[in-house]
């Protein structure tokens, strides 16, 4: 034997709970103290955490650097396309505000929406529209920058309306049949896309009137007793002294959502509306190509004089997306070197521990997809590790795989916008122009949905057995469920 041959390299530890759980106290105490007492851009927390992680991976369980670099790469990898995505959009927002379609949407918007039913109806509009796009960034960054405007113009504060434009946009990603969530889900879990819809409605259906009560008093509060006539005609008249306003304005709006429908690739038709955006600066606006670049790289700068709608109005381009996706990185970072390391492996087990009974599971498989979330900062792979991680346990317990579904949407869809560092909140805090810790407390439908459907567990309601369903309902998963770990 050669006296020179070097020692193989020991073979990578399984993590233990106590050490898993050191970079999520961690993460947990830096994001409370940038957010609360130093007032710090959440990114520098989460490369502190990111680098603690990294540390416990390679010196305590002995992972090889390339490993860990493979699970960061990987990370960031499976949520490329939203970041693409996240880009393009800001992008719509810079040349749609320059070419007048934003302006005419809020404009006709404030002529036929009523004050009075204004949240309910922003509600069903968003719902509507996202159910028919299956998309919720493309609601709130297009629709959703305008019922913000319309609501502030009828005295209501900006976070009220935001909340209510991501409550209807989750409530149509989650139920959509062109949503990816809602595609996802089921096809993780092992069952059909329309046998887990039609097993949501139930925690859905109460979830969502609940949240159309609550608005309803909530829209009450502002403008019961309050005559915004004059705000709403000031707000009117500006538009229409700085921009050209018309209804064929409102076409690139319906071609858009028409592009969605028919399942055009999400990309292409998002740059297509780029283009409409930027047809209507020139041709509508006549504004010229300095400014239509400008607004595309760093966003429309409104100079109306009044600067309730200068505020609203300067915002989207290229360039401001930038803080959002360097957010989104860093979160990403995180959540890969947990993964990778096989920390998050550990605490989703150890969950699984405490579940006692099928109405403990269920329970337990919300609580891991909401960790997931907080920890990956992406709903796809809350999905899709929940999903894996619990599936064989469902199937052990009799439990018919639309309970498993269900929950990964209850859960891990609706909680993505409300924590702050997630790719959906970073998008949705970036298009409405309204912080998530200021939104949040008027997400209705996306807080109460997770209550609803723990009290559904607990209560034992709509637990459905393997034998309970139809045998068509029940697939293989695997096949169509891209293996991305």
């Amino acid at each position: 034997m050669s006296k020179n041959k070097q020692p193989a390299p020991a073979a990578p530890k399984e993590p233990g709970l106590l050490i898993s759980l050191v970079p999520i106290f961690s993460v947990f105490i830096l994001l409370l103290l940038a957010l609360i007492k130093y007032d710090v851009d959440i990114q520098i927390p989460l490369i502190i955490a990111s680098v603690i992680s990294g540390l416990i991976s390679a010196l305590v369980l002995k992972n090889p650097w390339k490993d860990i670099e493979k699970g960061i790469i990987d990370s960031i990898t499976n949520a490329m396309q939203a970041i693409l995505i996240a880009c393009i959009i800001g992008l719509i927002i810079g040349s749609w505000i320059s070419g007048g379609i934003v302006p005419s949407i809020i404009y006709y918007g404030l002529k036929i929406l009523s004050p009075r039913f204004f949240l309910v109806t922003c509600l069903i509009v968003c719902s509507v529209i996202s159910i028919s796009t299956g998309s919720s960034w493309t609601t709130a960054g297009t629709l959703g920058v305008a019922m913000v405007g319309i609501g502030i113009s009828m005295g209501i504060p900006a976070p009220v309306t935001a909340g209510c434009v991501v409550s209807g946009a989750y409530f149509g990603d989650k139920m959509s049949p062109f949503s990816d969530t809602t595609n996802l889900a089921p096809a993780v879990s092992g069952t059909t896309i329309f046998a887990h819809i039609r097993h949501m409605m139930y925690t859905t259906g109460v979830s969502y009137a609940l949240a159309c009560v609550a608005f309803m008093i909530l829209n009450l509060r502002y403008t019961a007793g309050n005559d915004n006539s004059g705000t709403i005609a000031r707000v009117s008249r500006d538009l229409a002294d700085n921009f050209v306003v018309s209804p064929l304005l409102l076409l690139p709006l319906l071609i858009l959502f028409l592009m969605i429908y028919f399942k055009t690739p999400a990309i292409p038709g998002l740059i297509f509306s780029v283009a409409l955006g930027i047809f209507c600066a020139v041709c509508v606006q006549h504004q010229g190509i300095t400014e239509i670049g400008t607004a595309l790289s760093y966003g429309y700068t409104s100079k109306t004089g009044n600067q309730v709608l200068d505020d609203l109005l300067t915002k989207g381009g290229l360039q401001n997306m930038m803080w959002t996706v360097s957010l989104i990185l860093c979160s990403l970072t995180f959540g890969g070197i947990m993964h990778q390391s096989g920390m998050l492996h550990t605490i989703g087990e150890n969950i699984l521990k405490l579940a006692k009974g099928n109405r403990g599971l269920i329970v337990a498989t919300g609580f891991t997809a909401i960790v997931i979330n907080f920890i990956c900062g992406e709903q796809y792979l809350s999905i899709l590790l929940t999903g894996k991680m619990y599936k064989e346990e469902y199937e052990k317990r009799d439990l018919a795989p639309q309970n498993l579904s269900r929950a990964l949407e209850d859960f891990g869809t609706i909680t993505s916008p409300l924590i702050p560092w997630t790719t959906c909140a970073v998008a949705m805090s970036t298009y409405l122009g309204v912080p998530t810790v200021q939104y949040l407390p008027y997400a209705f439908f996306n807080l109460l949905n997770p209550l609803v459907a723990i009290a559904f567990a607990v209560l034992g309601i709509t637990i459905r057995k393997r034998s309970e369903v139809p045998p068509e309902d029940i697939v293989s998963a695997g096949s169509d469920v891209p293996d991305v770990f």
